[in-house]
């Protein structure tokens, strides 16, 4: 089946929902942090900083973030007292990142808001349905890692 795309409306591509279901994520979860006085992004880099303190190196790639982005990110976490910035003991070209005790209290309320968004989708979908979107979306992200196979030539997804 050859799907030609001149003759397909926007809401029947699958990156129109993929993207239309991410920027709605995040559209609820910028909401929810704002009752906190934070965002999406500060809440995402505070679920990723570990309790030994994080290489700002490893940041970006762990988040799927451009480091331009993630430096200004930890810059307004560090002027709001969420995080510090700690050069390593063994490696001294390394800077590790750690939380304050107020960065560990915004973690705790950016970890419920997962957590509850988690177990709402869980709850309303259902495993089975899960299962297989994870399977798709995985797939879709395989694909995307070898431009080679998104030509249209790869065969493996036929029954």
């Amino acid at each position: 089946m050859r799907i030609d795309l001149l003759l397909m409306k926007q809401e029947d591509t699958i990156d129109f929902h993929i993207r239309w279901a991410w920027h709605s994520i995040a559209r609820m979860y910028n909401m929810e942090a704002a009752k906190f006085g934070t965002t999406m992004s500060v809440g995402q880099t505070l679920l990723n900083v570990d309790v030994e303190g994080t290489p700002s190196t490893k940041l970006g790639p762990k988040m799927g973030m451009e480091s331009r982005s993630l430096t200004r990110i930890l810059k307004s976490m560090e002027d709001k007292g969420l995080i510090y910035k700690r050069v390593d003991q063994k490696d001294k070209r390394m800077v590790r990142v750690f939380l304050t005790d107020l960065g560990i209290e915004k973690r705790e309320i950016s970890r419920n808001a997962v957590l509850n968004f988690n177990k709402s989708v869980q709850s309303n979908i259902g495993k089975t349905n899960l299962e297989t979107f994870f399977k798709v979306i995985k797939k879709v992200n395989l694909l995307l890692e070898d431009p080679s196979k998104l030509n249209g030539k790869d065969q493996s997804a036929k029954p």
